[in-house]
């Protein structure tokens, strides 16, 4: 008889719990169906996405080879998902590796501007924006709007007219460097060279402010993201960086420059780099790159690096965080720079690897659900969706206005403002024999 007691005890436990379960499931259902209501009305404003960077991987700059209006699963972007995840907006990325800095970085970072433009004509579900009211334009008529960002500055080899000239082309935001240093700013993954910006640096933040070109601190250093910020007129932007409270890698933002961002007006767009999120991958790449250091140091030769390393991985797998991470850097930002200054900045197919629960563009809604659970209000939801971004985008828009009236073009020239002792680059070479 007692058995008998335990056992419908038992069942009675399991029940409850999967009823528990269940109407947790259906919770958060719903609020993903609020999530997509909101979204509706309220563009989400992704500010980067490695899509262009993800067709040239593929050997190919012809987008015929290519077609994203049917699934692409080896990638994180394709049209059936972007409208799953009701995207409204994305700042599609015209990328080249810092490696290229004089060795053709202007004409890949070019080639994947034109990239860009010949992608969003492709696909009627795409139209290219430039503004802030061509955004909100684009979304009311049902379309994505798609802005361009050039990241990083080695792009335009150290030449105003260049940076005009991308402009031009419709390019909406330069992350001032990449991965490595460029001749004028300082990169947070490089030795310290210049102290952050140099006049010549300072001047191509001015120039951005006459353009009405978003300037984007991610990758930057602490010092360039401090003299940027004290030469600008206009609101800044880091386009895809988190908070370093959790994790201390060098792209995230530290407190003290969030708060000088809330006093700028600018905003810090989440974005979702295991990596840099989450402090247990974090701290995973830094043992495993701090053996492979150590194992190239006692002579051994690559291959042999390698197979000790994929041992060294099998005994010690890696650990990656969940949606909720990602809403823990959102809300962070929110608390000490304030809700009018956060907003996302996904990284997708510039990434190896995400945040289980945010697989691709197709899953923003659940992040907008996770922060619903967490309850968000509906008004705050729609400023971290694209409303922050949005007057950004307007208040550099009003500088640009006002600045092209008060100066010209700048003609400055990086020998003359941070005297290089090195020849410019038009100065033609005198041969032995004459011309």
């Amino acid at each position: 008889m007692l058995g008998k007691v335990v056992f419908a005890a038992i069942l009675l436990d399991l029940s409850i719990s999967m009823t528990a379960r269940q109407v947790e499931a259906q919770s958060r259902e719903d609020l993903v169906d609020r999530a997509v209501a909101i979204m509706r009305t309220t563009p989400l404003i992704d500010g980067h996405n490695d899509l262009p960077w993800a067709i040239r991987e593929h050997e190919t700059l012809d987008i015929n080879r290519f077609d994203i209006a049917l699934s692409q699963p080896e990638l994180m972007t394709d049209l059936p998902r972007l409208r799953e995840g009701h995207v409204g907006g994305q700042f599609w990325v015209a990328y080249s590796p810092s490696s290229f800095e004089h060795h053709g970085a202007a004409r890949i970072g070019l080639e994947q501007v034109d990239l860009i433009h010949r992608l969003v004509e492709r696909y009627p579900d795409l139209e290219f924006a430039e503004t802030a009211d061509d955004v909100m334009r684009i979304f009311k008529e049902g379309k994505i709007a798609s802005l361009i960002g050039l990241e990083g500055g080695h792009m335009i080899e150290n030449s105003l007219a260049l940076l005009r000239r991308y402009y031009d082309e419709g390019v909406r935001y330069m992350t001032l460097t990449h991965s490595r240093n460029v001749d004028w700013a300082d990169a947070s993954t490089d030795s310290l060279e210049h102290g952050g910006l140099t006049k010549f640096g300072e001047e191509v933040v001015r120039e951005m402010n006459r353009l009405g070109m978003l300037v984007d601190l991610s990758h930057v250093s602490d010092s360039t993201m401090w003299d940027a910020l004290r030469v600008t007129e206009a609101p800044v932007i880091f386009s895809h960086s988190s908070s370093r409270h959790f994790t201390p890698h060098k792209r995230n933002v530290p407190d003290d420059v969030l708060r000088a961002v809330a006093e700028n007006g600018g905003i810090v767009m989440v974005n979702f780099v295991t990596s840099f999120i989450y402090r247990p991958t974090y701290d995973w790449y830094q043992r495993r790159d701090s053996i492979r250091d150590e194992l190239s140091g006692k002579g051994m030769d690559g291959a042999r690096v390698d197979e000790e390393i994929k041992k060294w991985e099998a005994v010690h797998p890696i650990s990656y965080p969940d949606i909720g991470v990602v809403a823990d850097h959102i809300e962070y930002i929110r608390d000490v720079a304030g809700v009018d200054h956060v907003g996302i900045g996904s990284d997708f197919d510039g990434i190896e690897s995400t945040p289980t629960g945010l697989e691709d563009v197709s899953t923003f809604p659940r992040l907008i659900a996770e922060l619903l659970h967490r309850g968000w209000k509906e008004e705050d939801v729609r400023k971290v969706l694209g409303l922050n971004i949005l007057r950004v985008m307007r208040q550099v828009e009003h500088v640009a206005s006002r600045l092209r009236q008060e100066r010209e073009p700048s003609v400055a020239q990086i020998e003359d403002l941070d005297d290089l002792h090195s020849e410019p680059p038009w100065t033609e070479p005198v041969e032995a024999n004459g011309r």
